[in-house]
């Protein structure tokens, strides 16, 4: 199937790794030209050439900026040009006890988990909606519905990213320009490999049985009972992207592996 995406430019922050490198990757392969952005140019750099190894001429760029600090943003902003697609996917997540997370790190997740896709969606949807033509895509999570006891400053984020998307899809009404929200699930991308992998060494255990249990004792609700693959999420990611998802707009898509029991 041609996803008609040969002429299109898209930006996906958060992308030297894990599900918004996918992403890019899906992307170039359906003939985008991507730009892709990390916070340190060396690992876009990086990234850049292991997509151009995968890849051979693939037309990729990168610019480095740190969705922490808001003048970085304006800079990157100042580099991009006319963007078609634009992937909201940049985010932090850790595992914390309510009540010690400080009034800072709530205004740091809020920042980049949140402010992120609100400062380049309110860039960036103005020239989409003036060529009649874009698509504006959240990654969030499943845990923006059920919000983890643990991370609940990660779950507010992710629940937040669903009430922009949804408000920002409000303004395209009567055009071609689209914005829907993904509900990813456990997902094996770099940083939760990094804590597997060290969780293994220090129990002793293969690295295999360690995923296994995890996803049996976190996730006891997943239909799929494994970690989803970032290029799995990035399939759907690539479909909303196209041309022919025109039908689909506000919408909260699910890539949760069934972790979500309810049926709306």
């Amino acid at each position: 199937m041609d996803l008609q995406l040969k002429s299109k430019v898209a930006f996906v922050s958060g992308s030297t790794q894990g599900i918004g490198f996918a992403i890019a990757k899906g992307l170039l392969q359906e003939g985008a030209t991507v730009i892709i952005n990390g916070r340190i140019q060396e690992k876009v750099t990086a990234a850049i050439a292991r997509l151009q190894q995968e890849l051979p001429g693939a037309p990729v760029s990168g610019i480095a900026a740190d969705f922490a600090h808001a003048d970085q943003v304006t800079a990157l902003l100042d580099k991009l040009p006319a963007i078609d697609i634009l992937v909201n996917n940049v985010g932090v997540f850790e595992l914390n006890d309510f009540f010690d997370i400080r009034d800072e790190e709530w205004t740091r997740f809020f920042e980049i988990n949140v402010l992120s896709g609100i400062r380049l969606s309110r860039a960036l949807l103005p020239g989409m909606l003036t060529r009649n033509q874009g698509r504006i895509i959240f990654i969030s999570s499943e845990a923006g519905v059920n919000i983890p006891g643990n991370m609940i400053h990660y779950g507010m984020t992710k629940t937040a990213m669903l009430a922009v998307s949804r408000g920002l899809a409000q303004l395209t009404k009567n055009t071609a320009v689209t914005v829907n929200t993904i509900l990813g699930g456990p997902t094996y991308s770099d940083g939760v490999a990094t804590v597997v992998e060290q969780m293994a060494g220090a129990q002793q255990q293969p690295v295999a049985d360690i995923k296994n249990n995890l996803m049996t004792t976190m996730n006891p609700t997943s239909l799929l009972q494994r970690f989803i693959e970032p290029e799995e999420l990035a399939h759907l990611a690539v479909y909303l992207a196209s041309p022919l998802s025109g039908a689909t707009n506000g919408a909260a898509l699910r890539a949760d592996g069934g972790v979500l029991n309810s049926i709306l």
